[in-house]
């Protein structure tokens, strides 16, 4: 039950005596800027926000601010990787100082998130590459606003024999992919990941698109 003295009462400015019961209800300022502040994360449309503020009202301070002091600390302390891009709180990550990983191998990908999901796989020993997004000429992005370059220069000073090339398999993806492909052919090996029927996945459910890259990525069982 909510108590008279609960914060959450007064997030429009009404106490329980004061309760309308209408849905003209107005959110106090503080309320309206912690809702506005979450509708701009992925994903989160203002009935997702409008609860999350709420959870957050209702939780102890200690809880509400302890998520403030980590947001604080991820934007100080955060940084790109001076070789790769990835996400790390050091110069280099932990994947570019690994003396173990292979270093004559690189995987090429949009974003940092892109590196979790292949690192999950357990199968990539290599490096990484973070561009920082694909191109997309109608949106503005050119080659000069990804990490291009730096890539280029650690395929020609570090003995790089494979480079991967893992972007998303949609528009911008396949453009990049080709873009990089044309550029670097010749100067060492490039790679695509593999693309067709999901495991689980039935073939009427799966667009042309998808079916003709796994009849023409068919390999010999």
């Amino acid at each position: 039950m909510w108590g008279e003295n609960d914060p959450c009462l007064y997030y429009a400015g009404w106490a329980t005596s004061d309760w309308p019961g209408t849905m003209g209800m107005v959110f106090s300022p503080s309320v309206e800027n912690l809702v506005a502040q979450l509708t701009r994360l992925p994903g989160v449309g203002q009935r997702t926000a409008q609860r999350l503020a709420f959870h957050i009202l209702q939780r102890p301070k200690e809880e509400a601010l302890a998520l403030a002091t980590a947001l604080q600390e991820v934007k100080e302390r955060v940084r790109f990787c001076r070789e790769c891009g990835n996400l790390t709180e050091e110069e280099l990550c932990g994947i570019c100082t690994d003396a173990r990983r292979d270093h004559s191998l690189i995987c090429v990908v949009e974003q940092p998130v892109d590196v979790v999901s292949l690192e999950r796989t357990a199968e990539f020993r290599g490096l990484y590459h973070v561009l920082g997004g694909a191109l997309s000429p109608l949106d503005g992005v050119e080659p000069s606003h990804l990490r291009i370059d730096e890539l280029f220069r650690r395929v020609d000073a570090n003995g790089v024999q494979e480079v991967v090339l893992a972007m998303n398999p949609n528009m911008t993806g396949e453009a990049t992919a080709g873009f990089l492909a044309d550029r670097l052919r010749g100067r060492v090996r490039v790679t695509r990941l593999a693309s067709g029927l999901p495991v689980g996945g039935d073939l009427e459910y799966a667009d042309e698109v998808t079916l003709g890259r796994a009849l023409s990525g068919r390999r010999e069982m």
